[in-house]
């Protein structure tokens, strides 16, 4: 039997062609840049007037006059309220009389003592009337005070309780008067952030009832305790109110600015992720050749488009920011333009010979 060996033959190239090496891959790339970096801090607070008090009466009485209206705005020491005061009238014209009276006979006794005609023991006798007449006074004059409610600071009064004739006892609160010209407000941050809660840094707040303003103010305390369960930690800030825009127990959204810190930043485009792994590809030099080398990077926070590398680049370094998808290991590329804070896409492809990019 004869066997006819088989044959297998390949053509690799027409008549005239030669092999030639893949053209670069285009990119656009970006800077590694070192930047103030601002990480901001958001939270849901509520407010509170910088001060605010119930008022009640402190004892049981009968209410003769009412001096405000539900959303006076009052100032320090304004008579709001009156209680029946006529017995503690009584009994200081008493003691008044008392006074008199024991003054009188220190006059008398006065010269009559110089002369040897009076004891000393008749003089201490009515120096002592004297004094408890006085000690009197200023009990029943304190109880009439106790009579008349004033303002404790300057604010806004609230809806009032109660009515001319009601009788009040310890207690019964009449109205509330809040300081609403600053306010307080009161939220809380996870306890990792604890170490960028410095004394006056910015803060800016927004709230459903004003939604096209952005009210400012500035961080003024921070708790000495962390909540254990929680494992947060309340915060404090002072936002100025001169408007009276801003009400006690409002909803308000938080924006901390901490001070700025030094950061190295890429764009967000240029971050690829596998897993857990985060990396990028940085334009670096191999034989004379531009090529993209997969880099493996450690990141910290996100803004704004942009994102801080901890470890894995250095300033100055190039990484690609769009053309990712087709480059290969080992590819040379091509670098068409450096895209920079000012310019965006949209102006990169409008390039010369940049349409051969793909994203």
């Amino acid at each position: 039997m004869i066997y006819r060996p088989l044959i297998l033959t390949m053509i690799l190239l027409t008549s005239g062609q030669v092999l030639s090496q893949p053209s670069p891959t285009p990119v656009f790339v970006a800077e590694v840049k070192r930047v103030e970096w601002v990480e901001p801090i958001e939270a849901l607070g509520t407010l509170q007037a910088n001060e605010n008090v119930l008022i009640t009466s402190t004892v049981t009485e009968k209410v003769t006059r009412i001096n405000f209206e539900d959303g006076d705005r009052v100032t320090t020491g304004d008579l709001l309220l009156e209680m029946d005061a006529s017995e503690e009238q009584a009994l200081l014209s008493e003691e008044r009389s008392r006074l008199s009276e024991a003054e009188l006979q220190i006059r008398r006794l006065n010269p009559l003592i110089a002369k040897g005609s009076a004891s000393e023991s008749a003089l201490d006798e009515q120096l002592l009337k004297k004094q408890t007449a006085q000690a009197r006074m200023e009990a029943i004059q304190a109880q009439i005070r106790q009579r008349r409610i004033l303002a404790p600071f300057d604010g806004i009064i609230g809806q009032r309780n109660i009515s001319v004739g009601a009788l009040v006892q310890p207690g019964t609160v009449v109205t509330t008067i809040d300081d609403d010209l600053t306010m307080k407000l009161d939220f809380s941050v996870p306890a990792r952030f604890l170490s960028l809660l410095t004394p006056h840094s910015e803060v800016t707040g927004t709230t459903a009832a004003w939604p096209n303003e952005v009210f400012r103010g500035s961080l003024s305390s921070v708790n000495s305790r962390i909540d254990p369960v929680t494992r947060s930690i309340s915060v404090r800030a002072i936002l100025p109110n001169p408007d009276h825009k801003l009400r006690p127990g409002q909803l308000m959204r938080v924006r901390l600015l901490p001070p700025p810190r030094s950061a190295l930043v890429i764009p967000e485009e240029a971050l690829m992720s596998r897993g857990r792994q985060e990396f990028v590809r940085r334009i670096t030099t191999k034989d004379k050749r531009t090529v993209a080398t997969q880099v493996a990077v450690t990141i910290g926070t996100r803004r704004q488009g942009g994102v801080e590398i901890l470890a894995g680049l250095a300033e100055g370094d190039q990484v690609v920011t769009h053309g990712n998808i087709r480059l290969r290991p080992g590819v040379a590329v091509e670098v068409k333009a450096v895209q920079t804070d000012d310019n965006q896409l949209v102006d990169l492809l409008a390039q010369p010979h940049s349409g051969e990019l793909a994203p």
